[in-house]
């Protein structure tokens, strides 16, 4: 293959302080990825600390495969924008965002590619995600809506399972579903181009959601395919703490506010801090919420307003 013909797929993965995650992964799609399917590993280093940086550069160099590629930001873009970074490396027909934090099972890049190749109206796929153990995980979900908080996901799959299909299940046969989730999603480079990438005001979380609600915005579906399998390690990246909750408010917001509206966002607000009120009284933690939600759970108030420059050699 020449410089100047495209691969079939492009896979992006960010790195962030788990290098050992990123070698282990690149390793699964090395080993499970046919031969006849031209790709390249991209990936982006969201500022990691010098240490983990160097263990990951140190493997990329000893593969010496021109076709995996590492880039590093001197700044934490988060999820989108670093998949965005990532995407500007691209030369690729169809792209594939992968966690670091998961392993091929088997050649989910060519099962994922014919899916698309014979179905023209579907934007977006994803495999389905298992634990270590064997045991399925949740690997689409709804759209983050009014909807969806106030009722709760399994009211609604009860309502209405064809608008909402249910989550928590394993699928024998490809699936319509309203989102794939961001731990594996597989898609053709000019819908991803048509709509703009991720929308990089989003920091951490529902990056997913707002990508495929856009995607439907143009016709085009998500699918799960349970043909393609793989481990999801879940989290390295990210430990639980009321920082990453209330980044997960801020986000959840911003979306439901872009998607449905002024007044579908103030419903939801004052939802939110009726239920941090309460469920504060019991939990000390929660109390963070609800100041968070009381004044609005604003972007200026996201992680990505904290983040540093690094200075990179």
């Amino acid at each position: 293959m020449t410089t100047q013909e495209k691969h079939d797929v492009a896979v992006i993965l960010i790195n962030y302080n788990s290098s050992e995650h990123s070698i282990n992964c690149i390793h699964s799609i090395l080993k499970n990825t046919s031969d006849r399917l031209n790709f390249q590993i991209i990936i982006t280093d969201n500022a990691s600390e010098e240490k983990d940086y160097l263990n990951l550069k140190k493997f990329c160099d000893q593969e010496n495969n021109p076709n995996i590629k590492l880039y590093r930001s001197n700044i934490n873009t988060g999820f989108g924008g670093g998949n965005m970074h990532g995407v500007q490396f691209a030369n690729a027909n169809y792209l594939a965002f992968l966690n670091n934090d998961t392993l091929l099972m088997n050649d989910c890049l060519s099962i994922l590619k014919k899916f698309l190749e014979e179905n023209k109206n579907t934007g977006i796929v994803g495999g389905q995600a298992y634990k270590e153990d064997g045991t399925f995980m949740l690997c689409s979900d709804h759209f983050a809506s009014p909807y969806t908080e106030i009722f709760g996901k399994k009211i609604l799959e009860k309502l209405n399972p064809k608008k909402y299909p249910k989550s928590k299940r394993l699928y024998d046969n490809p699936t319509r579903v309203n989102y794939i989730t961001g731990s594996f999603m597989f898609m053709r480079t000019e819908d991803f181009n048509e709509i703009g990438g991720f929308d990089t005001n989003i920091f951490l979380y529902h990056e997913e959601s707002d990508l495929c609600k856009r995607l439907l915005n143009i016709s085009k579906l998500a699918y799960l395919i349970p043909d393609a399998k793989f481990i999801h390690l879940h989290g390295v990246s990210t430990t639980q703490s009321i920082a990453i909750k209330k980044e997960l408010k801020i986000s959840l917001l911003y979306v439901i506010q872009k998607h449905y509206g002024f007044w579908a966002h103030k419903i939801v607000l004052v939802f939110l801090s009726i239920k941090y009120f309460f469920s504060g009284i019991i939990k000390s933690k929660n109390r963070a919420l609800f100041i968070l939600v009381l004044n609005g759970a604003p972007l200026t108030k996201s992680l990505k307003q904290i983040q540093k420059i690094k200075q990179v050699n």
